[in-house]
């Protein structure tokens, strides 16, 4: 039966096909899991100095807790980076998995889901790089607080 024989390798090879194009969108939901590593360890640093800061508070005389106050809002304004970023990369997972999933199912019923596969696929790209950019923004705004602290430190510390 060298016609059910073709058959079976065509399956196959559709089969090999789905799986081969089905990996990009894999390495970038491993990507993004790593991403997201990486956010959750920015954001625990973030809750400790809140944490640390809200009970220097308790102790803290005005100008103290003004001074406080700023540290908290700035940390404020990093956890906000890191929440879009967070969210961001969560959504670019969920897109690369319905991907994925558009990837199997086009093939396996033989649907036409170009349009669903670039929508997904480019959506989680999207998604990544707003991601990274969020999470540069809040690298940025942790630099600049640590560059200040170092300046004030070495205004305190320059003789008169």
């Amino acid at each position: 039966m060298p016609g059910a024989t073709e058959a079976a390798s065509a399956a196959i090879a559709s089969i090999v096909h789905i799986i081969q194009v089905s990996l990009a969108p894999v390495f970038l939901l491993s990507g993004v899991a790593t991403l997201l590593n990486v956010f959750s360890t920015r954001y625990a640093r973030v809750a400790d100095q809140v944490d640390a800061l809200a009970k220097l508070m308790d102790a803290a005389d005005e100008a103290e807790a003004m001074a406080l106050a700023l540290r908290l809002t700035h940390l404020r304004r990093r956890a906000l980076a890191l929440d879009v970023a967070v969210a961001l990369a969560a959504v670019s997972g969920a897109l690369t998995c319905a991907t994925v999933l558009a990837l199997f199912l086009g093939e396996a019923g033989g649907l036409a889901l170009a349009t669903v596969l670039y929508v997904t696929f480019g959506l989680a790209i999207a998604c990544t790089l707003a991601a990274i950019v969020a999470f540069a923004t809040e690298m940025l705004m942790a630099s600049q607080r640590v560059r200040a602290e170092v300046a004030a430190g070495q205004k305190m510390a320059a003789p008169e």
